[in-house]
């Protein structure tokens, strides 16, 4: 679509025909009308549809489908119950391995929307997938509010502050489900008041659950908009006695009016401050509020895939920025000469020198900081990396860090992305410098529209 062009001949509420050509971003189908792009929830590749405007935008509109009149032959039913009211995914009702193909398709999109490359000549791999696609959350992250005088958990519906209840959500490993749903109960027979975030009043605001896959070791964090919490002990006691698994009870206060789901003050209320999970040989110390992947099955396939970028000899220097508690580092340190991690969370940083400690890697060095701050400073002081890895937030790599990527000049720099947009901006800039060699997208996220990419960088000569 001409970027000039406008809505102006589509009006709220208008009918029309539509052939859906693509699936966008955020996993609805694409269609154009009247040369104007729109976004139509719930619509196919291939399929005709009749729509209804519910949105006008200055460069695109969005529509409902109204009828479907040539059906994808990907389309399948959507086995979760609240699906179409909860917005955590957007891919049930199509076919799995179809799904694979469009996550391709959104990171081609996001290359022809954001770069000058000729993307045609692009090695751009098939997504990888997983064997079985359901239960694979291995945390949750459930707000609670009330219905009808009864506690509820679960997810904001798309687009509106409705709280729909999700009592068993089929992308969650069933013990986050069984533990969020046995909490909520307890604070509704304890009556701790919920929050209300219209009249700012009430305590508990969300049920956080994180389950160590491989150990079965489960953490419960309390998000909270005080510091006081009513009945304390016995909400401790009756946890523990209702749910034995439970080797973890954190509090977290949030008192700010936010989407952001922690606040900066962590309390340890009971049991061990972190839990544990092991990804093949390694085992990991997790605490509340330190990011680890949420899929550790696919984990796996991702981490390899940044070790077969990395092409390691052993005499390697390598950065690890944004590492975490020090997964991807970790991962490669037997075939590098040198790790230097880096992150802004402490506790991350501090979860990662355990990490490194415990399984007898000395070569593996963490720094709580920026890349953009560190890599400057040691490459004064004559410590050059070989290879710098990225697996930066969704809002993609900071400017600053891009920036001294340039100036550095790391023969591979490896990208570990989780949103093609920024992904693809960010290697844009790179473009100056660095010739993108592959990428490969991997499903971290069955049923949803997200994909994660491993993008190989080589510097050219």
């Amino acid at each position: 679509m001409n970027k000039t062009e406008s809505t102006a001949n589509i009006k709220l509420k208008q009918q029309f025909p539509l052939t859906i050509k693509r699936l966008g971003i955020n996993g609805e189908g694409v269609g154009y009308f009247k040369r104007t792009v729109v976004f139509v929830p719930g619509a196919l590749p291939g399929e005709e549809v009749v729509v209804e405007v519910t949105k006008t935008h200055p460069k695109f509109a969005e529509a409902k489908v109204k009828k479907v009149r040539k059906r994808s032959p990907h389309r399948v039913k959507a086995p979760c119950p609240v699906y179409e009211q909860c917005g955590g995914c957007q891919l049930q009702h199509l076919e799995y391995q179809q799904q694979l193909i469009e996550k391709r398709d959104i990171l081609i999109q996001a290359l022809e929307r954001h770069t000058r490359f000729d993307i045609g000549k692009m090695d751009i791999r098939p997504t990888i997938g997983m064997d079985h696609p359901w239960h694979y959350r291995n945390k949750s992250q459930f707000q609670l509010g009330e219905e009808k005088g009864k506690v509820i958990a679960g997810l904001y519906s798309l687009d509106s502050h409705r709280l729909i209840d999700v009592p068993e959500c089929i992308v969650q490993h069933p013990m986050t489900n069984e533990v969020t749903n046995t909490v909520k109960e307890i604070i509704s027979d304890l009556r701790i008041p919920i929050y209300n975030e219209r009249t700012k009043k009430g305590i508990v605001r969300t049920i956080v659950t994180r389950v160590g896959i491989r150990t079965g070791e489960v953490q419960v964090v309390l998000v909270t908009a005080k510091k006081e919490l009513p009945k304390k002990e016995l909400i401790l006691s009756e946890i523990k006695k209702r749910l034995p698994g439970v080797v973890s009870i954190i509090q977290n206060v949030n008192p700010r009016q936010t989407s952001i789901i922690f606040g900066d003050e962590t309390i340890h209320l009971s049991g061990k401050e972190i839990v544990e999970e092991r990804v093949e040989d390694f085992a990991y110390e997790l605490s509340a509020r330190a990011f680890f992947q949420l899929n550790p099955v696919q984990t796996v396939k991702l981490y390899n895939e940044v070790k077969t970028a990395a092409e390691l000899t052993g005499k390697e220097k390598i950065v690890d920025a944004y590492c975490g508690v020090g997964t991807i580092g970790l991962w490669l340190a037997d075939g590098a000469a040198e790790i230097r991690g880096m992150d802004v969370i402490p506790e991350g940083i501090e979860d990662a020198k355990k990490n490194a400690k415990k399984h007898g890697i000395e070569n593996a060095h963490y720094y709580a900081g920026k890349a953009e701050d560190l890599l400057p400073k040691w490459t004064k002081e004559g410590w050059r990396p070989d290879a710098v890895i990225v697996d930066p937030p969704r809002t993609g790599c900071d400017q600053k860090l891009l920036d001294t990527i340039l100036k550095v000049e790391p023969k591979k720099f490896i990208y570990v992305s989780c949103n093609p947009s920024t992904l693809a901006k960010d290697l844009q800039v790179l473009s100056k410098k660095y010739k993108v060699e592959y990428l490969q997208p991997v499903d971290m996220f069955p049923q949803t529209a997200h994909v994660e990419c491993v993008s190989q960088l080589i510097l050219k000569v």
